[in-house]
């Protein structure tokens, strides 16, 4: 009789232990789902940023290009001036 109750007793606690482990599996599952939902919304906010990026980087002034043809346009204004006087 003490024995069956001991068995019982151990299938019991084993039961308890078998629950405790799927629902921290469970929990587990949930947060890893979650931080990859947050991954996945990341890599999203960072795509667009970059299509973004892109954008700008395409719409802005050719500033070295501008310098330059600015600066030779100077000098040959420099030289016509000096040549002229």
């Amino acid at each position: 009789m003490t024995r069956e109750l001991e068995s019982l007793g151990v299938a019991v606690e084993l039961e308890r232990l078998r629950r405790s482990v799927d629902v921290g599996f469970a929990t587990t599952r949930g947060d890893l789902a979650l931080l990859l939902q947050r991954a996945d919304q990341a890599d999203k906010a960072l795509d667009e940023h970059e299509q973004r990026l892109d954008r700008l980087e395409r719409s802005r002034w050719p500033l070295p290009s501008v310098a330059a043809l600015t600066s030779c346009a100077a000098l040959g204004v420099a030289l016509w001036q000096a040549r002229g006087l």
